[in-house]
């Protein structure tokens, strides 16, 4: 279960860095209407909140978001991203079916690590579909699939514990 879970997130993240790849330098701080979210913020918010389901529920507690550092440009939006990806893999390595079992309290609303799992990604499709809208009204031409197909799917093994 836990390799499913991991291979549908990967699917889904490994798009985000191919579409943040066709975003232009000069439009990190883009923002569609004023109190939105600027293009890099809301890359780099996907990217910590994933950080903060996978610490809730690896610890069985919430955890508060990490703050993330400071960027400036595009490539630094990047690293981070390129950061938190290689943590998000390291943490799913020890997730364990019992994770997934234990109730959780995070918002006043309580449900089991699983519930938490699927929002994660839930989280992480949904705002990866308003990057898609953002990259398009910045000019990006080039632009990957929304989910990697099953041939190109990436499945490096990170994941693949099931105790």
């Amino acid at each position: 279960m836990m390799e499913q879970y991991y291979t549908h997130w990967l699917k889904h993240r490994t798009v985000l860095h191919e579409l943040l790849e066709e975003v232009g330098p000069q439009h990190v701080f883009f923002k569609p209407w004023s109190d939105g979210f600027a293009l890099g913020d809301l890359a780099v918010h996907i990217v910590s909140s994933t950080d903060m389901f996978l610490e809730t529920i690896k610890k069985g507690r919430f955890v508060s978001p990490r703050t993330p550092r400071e960027f400036q440009t595009m490539d630094e939006v990047r690293e981070i991203l390129g950061e938190f990806t290689e943590k998000s893999k390291r943490d799913f390595q020890e997730l364990h079916t019992s994770n997934l079992e234990r109730e959780i309290d995070i918002f006043k609303y309580t449900a089991p690590g699983s519930y938490w799992l699927e929002s994660m990604i839930d989280h992480e499709v949904h705002h990866k579909g308003q990057l898609f809208t953002y990259a398009r009204m910045t000019g990006a031409q080039k632009m990957p699939f929304f989910k990697r197909l099953p041939s190109q799917a990436v499945n490096d093994g990170a994941a693949n514990r099931e105790g």
